[in-house]
């Protein structure tokens, strides 16, 4: 609860710095540009001085399968909540794929660890609560730098705490089980990173803009199933405009 607080008074902070943090040559999506690269480098040099270090060996250290199985376990854990969101966004067959998906990999696959849902052509369909909001109209509100978490929006800030309540690990009650899963998580999303950091730092002139361009067209390609509007500037679905 403190956590999800601390978030929410992140949100506050961000709200008002929107108003003063813009000017005439402004990104209009990155009103807080000058906040964000200072917090995006804060994350670089703790990247760089901690988190890549520990992914890479990580990554050395345990075999594929292994990693392709932790990779599989926390899939099938977001598939579940996938199907909470494609149920409040009405997609039928997306939330009966996900609910599918779960119980078979569950069940016939040791907790997850075996993706035996994909070798059955059973389509993933991946949503968080931010994506659901989008669904239904609400605007990405400006791009933010988080601490530690890196690139979000507003409204993604703003539905992580509803994310937190649909993650099994968080509800779990043993602080050193749960502290352990959520690093091995972070560990394991890092390790699969590591080939696009190194290619990001050869090739990217300014890799703040590359990874916020890159960011926030996955997050509008996600909201709208991979089927944005083709106008200049991001348009959020409404009512009328919606993907089916």
């Amino acid at each position: 609860m403190m956590v999800r607080s601390l978030w929410a008074g992140f949100a506050l902070v961000i709200l008002t710095l929107g108003g003063c943090a813009t000017g005439p040559s402004a990104n209009p999506r990155d009103p807080l540009e000058p906040f964000n690269r200072g917090m995006y480098q804060l994350n670089d040099v703790v990247d760089r001085a901690v988190v890549k270090p520990v992914a890479t060996v990580y990554r050395d250290v345990l075999p594929s399968p292994v990693r392709t199985g932790v990779t599989n376990f926390f899939a099938n854990l977001q598939d579940a909540w996938s199907f909470a969101n494609n149920s409040l966004q009405l997609k039928g067959e997306a939330a009966g794929n996900s609910l599918v998906r779960f119980g078979v990999n569950t069940f016939l696959g040791l907790g997850g660890v075996l993706d035996i849902a994909s070798e059955m052509q059973i389509e993933r369909h991946t949503e968080d609560f931010g994506q659901t909001l989008g669904y239904w109209g609400v605007g990405a509100g400006p791009y933010v730098i988080l601490p530690l978490l890196g690139p979000s929006t507003l409204r993604d800030t703003l539905a992580s705490p509803v994310d937190a309540y649909g993650n099994f690990v968080a509800g779990i009650d043993h602080d050193a089980t749960r502290n352990a899963l959520n690093a091995v998580n972070l560990l394991n999303q890092r390790s699969r990173l590591l080939e696009a950091s190194k290619i990001l730092d050869q090739v990217a002139l300014d890799p703040y803009t590359f990874t916020r361009d890159a960011f926030l067209q996955r997050r509008q390609n996600a909201v709208y199933d991979g089927d944005p509007p083709d106008d200049d500037e991001p348009v959020e679905p409404t009512q009328e405009n919606q993907v089916k």
